[in-house]
């Protein structure tokens, strides 16, 4: 072959250009802080919202750290009555020994307050840490089996309604200790007294989202290819049910509080010397307050307002972040 001769073939490889490889498609992660759920939620709210939920935010705060370092915060014990050998009196006014005064029973105040903060935690604790776990079990097994089991719990849930929690807890009270609780008793009747109340709250938000879910393509396609049912429900229906919890959890921790004060100001709450309480401390001051005594009722009186104002106040803002159509119409006013 001459030198001047080429190779057709060859030319049309030579002509044709090299192939880069075009770009992948690789799933898009949300930011981290996009998925933390507080931190989340702030950064969504706009305007008002977002001083309400700020607001809010650094009331519960507050609360939590006073319960948490309540030890270190009280100068003194919930009963303690006395210090270096000097008793405090009963009904003193604030004086440099107590800062708040002294309540009829020649408690500190100031010291009652702090550590009524960590008898209020607790019970909100155990009242969502019970009624949520229940509540979410047996709506996820209703809504995704359906059946005989599905109409049973929802009569069921439907006739707990018809109980009040505040009166269910002094039964409850009576029944646990006679009345008169210790610090774990008074804390158990308020959390079951809350769960029966709450269960079906919970019971009916998840069944109906299961019920919704379950009927999803990527359900079906999970149950046709062979997943079994238990990890179909945690991580398939169950992950998309849990968007509205937030909102009943505050509606909980508020009531949960408003029952355990409701208890102790009735006189069925926790006694004195057990735990301090700021409903049962409400209770003792009632007669003070006609008297011109006005520091034994107001500190337990504005912590009881103040912590059920900031749930409040993060509830209603979850409420609002959680709706879809609000979600659009922020989105939609940024973008104008």
């Amino acid at each position: 072959m001459s030198a001047g001769h080429t190779n057709p073939s060859t030319d049309a490889e030579a002509s044709v250009p090299e192939k880069t490889p075009g770009p992948q498609l690789t799933a898009r992660k949300r930011p981290l802080l996009d998925r933390i759920p507080v931190i989340s939620h702030v950064r969504q709210s706009v305007g008002l919202q977002r001083g309400m939920l700020v607001g809010g935010l650094v009331l519960l705060t507050v609360f939590v750290i006073v319960a948490i370092f309540a030890p270190w915060i009280a100068p003194y014990s919930w009963a303690q009555r006395s210090v270096d050998g000097v008793k405090f009196g009963t009904q003193q006014p604030p004086n440099p020994l107590n800062i708040w005064g002294t309540t009829v029973g020649g408690f500190d105040v100031f010291s009652r307050t702090i550590w009524g903060a960590q008898t209020a935690i607790l019970a909100i604790i155990c009242a969502i840490a019970f009624s949520i776990f229940l509540g979410i079990a047996l709506g996820l097994l209703s809504g995704y089996f359906g059946g005989w089991l599905d109409r049973i719990l929802v009569v069921i849930a439907d006739a707990i309604y018809s109980f009040p929690s505040l009166l269910l807890a002094i039964v409850i009270s009576i029944v646990i200790s006679g009345g008169r609780s210790t610090l774990w008793s008074g804390i158990l009747s308020t959390a079951i007294a809350i769960t029966v109340v709450f269960v079906p709250q919970y019971f009916r938000v998840i069944r109906a989202d299961v019920v919704r879910i379950k009927a999803e393509p990527f359900v079906e396609s999970a149950r046709v290819i062979g997943v079994p049912t238990h990890r179909i429900l945690t991580r398939h229906v169950l992950r998309n049910s849990l968007r509205s919890i937030p909102v009943i959890v505050t509606l909980n921790a508020s009531e949960a509080l408003l029952t355990l004060a409701g208890l102790g100001f009735l006189g069925f709450g926790i006694d004195a010397t057990a735990a301090a309480e700021w409903g049962y401390d409400l209770n003792r001051s009632v007669a003070d307050a006609s008297s011109g005594i006005w520091w034994t009722s107001i500190p337990p009186g504005l912590a009881i307002v103040l912590v059920v104002l900031g749930i409040t106040l993060v509830g209603e803002s979850l409420n609002d972040l959680s709706d879809p159509r609000l979600r659009r119409r922020r989105r939609a006013g940024g973008a104008a």
